[in-house]
């Protein structure tokens, strides 16, 4: 199948859902669209709710795609790739609906960034996650904010230093990244479903008001963002990186 994103209005809900090939992984042109979709389901009046989630059933998003980072030549095109999964976060903290993560697998560096950006995020009990930056010479600069902010600096200090360990889905619903953990794909669906109902039928203004209390703080984002994406566009560069991209590609 062909990459895409998409978007789906049903009674009030919108679902935005993205894909690639390569587990999910994120090349800049499905960053843009997928950043471009939220911002329009913001701001379309007939969605209330907004669901996000990938296709297929083993890997919630396996980050940044592993080709355009070895493609990368100088810092300006490294800044500009990194700031796609800056544009993303941002997107989803500036839409004035709530956003409900749906996360059917395992989540890499920027799809862990992206699970931490939603509003309240499901999850089964196949998705763990990890934080790879770190092992091959980068760091989670740009999705450090959101997961920090939704799991706290430990939690946050456990999974960017620990960089090749998987941690499962209990530890992050226990950390927050979570609401809950389910057996399987359906369980975790019947769920969203319910919840995405039950906001459909709340007040839009609360709502809309709400999340801007939960996002109270994040104001410098759109900098701040910007500036990590420069800090990772720097280390995508470096000498260790890639060697060890290149030891990576060969397997």
């Amino acid at each position: 199948m062909n990459p895409y994103v998409k978007l789906d209005v049903e009674n009030g809900i919108g679902t935005i859902e993205f894909f690639h090939p390569q587990s999910n992984s994120l090349p800049g042109e499905i960053l843009q669209k997928l950043a471009g979709t939220i911002t329009e389901a913001g701001i379309n009046d007939d969605i209330l709710v907004v669901i996000l989630k990938s296709g297929g059933d083993r890997v919630f998003c396996a980050g940044a795609s592993f080709d355009e980072l070895m493609a990368i030549e100088n810092e300006d095109q490294g800044k500009q790739f990194f700031s796609g999964f800056a544009n993303v976060i941002n997107a989803a903290r500036k839409c004035p609906k709530f956003i409900i993560g749906r996360v059917q697998g395992k989540a890499v560096g920027g799809g862990v960034g992206m699970a931490s950006a939603t509003d309240y995020c499901l999850a089964t009990k196949f998705a763990s996650v990890k934080l790879s930056e770190l092992a091959i010479g980068i760091g989670p600069f740009v999705v450090g904010p959101p997961i920090e902010r939704k799991i706290g600096l430990s939690a946050f200090s456990q999974l960017t230093i620990n960089a090749t360990k998987w941690h499962s889905a209990q530890w992050a619903r226990e950390k927050g990244l979570f609401a809950e953990v389910y057996d399987s794909a359906d369980e975790m669906d019947k769920a969203i479903k319910e919840l995405a109902e039950k906001l459909v039928s709340s007040n839009p203004d609360s709502m809309r008001e709400l999340k801007q209390v939960m996002w109270e703080g994040t104001e410098n984002w759109d900098s701040l963002l910007v500036q990590r994406a420069a800090m990772s566009g720097k280390r995508v560069l470096s000498e260790f990186t890639r060697k060890t991209l290149v030891k990576l590609k060969k397997g």
